[in-house]
């Protein structure tokens, strides 16, 4: 309903995840793989989409008188100061992409969908922190319950859990994606 709030983060994120892993089927890729390079995708996207609800002046948070504070003025002329969410969420994505890209480029990398799972955490972690500064939050019922903040961490909690169980198992560097194409790139030169 794009008229009313349109479709949320999570909503696109899932759809997007979902296509992703039939066109994987389709194709006969690895969707592990795939996703580990979505991931950067989603935090460039999520980093720059921010921005629009700077320009829409909505998805801020609450009334604040922090240095960050971003000014809103109503129809009267009067200004309130609020903290800057998107902001936050702009800045919190943009290190998550340095982090992930730099820890990828020195090969800390060690089994596909790692990189996926290293989003969510990162993500869920600052968008449960982020959502609990908001003020136009959608609730779960009249619980006080923060959907997207509770979403978010579940879905961290989750991947953490995931990275923990992972880390203890063994993963050879030759059932990576980027290795077997490597070899068979290399294979392909010598024959």
């Amino acid at each position: 309903n794009v008229h009313n709030g349109g479709l949320a983060i999570y909503g696109g994120i899932i759809v997007g995840v979902f296509v992703a892993y039939l066109v994987t089927r389709y194709k006969k890729l690895p969707f592990p793989a795939v996703i580990d390079v979505y991931a950067f995708g989603f935090l460039i996207g999520q980093m720059i989409g921010r921005w629009g609800n700077f320009i829409n002046r909505e998805a801020h948070g609450g009334v604040t008188d922090s240095f960050l504070r971003m000014g809103l003025e109503d129809a009267f002329g009067n200004v309130t100061y609020s903290h800057p969410t998107f902001l936050y969420e702009s800045l919190w994505n943009f290190v998550g992409l340095i982090i992930l890209h730099i820890w990828s480029k020195k090969g800390k990398r060690r089994y596909d969908g790692q990189t996926a799972w290293l989003y969510i955490l990162w993500y869920g972690i600052g968008r449960a922190w982020v959502e609990g500064l908001r003020t136009d939050s959608l609730y779960i019922g009249s619980t006080g319950i923060r959907v997207s903040q509770l979403l978010a961490a579940v879905s961290a909690v989750a991947a953490l859990v995931i990275l923990i169980v992972n880390a203890r198992r063994e993963h050879r560097p030759e059932d990576m994606l980027v290795n077997r194409e490597t070899d068979d790139c290399e294979g392909s030169e010598n024959g």
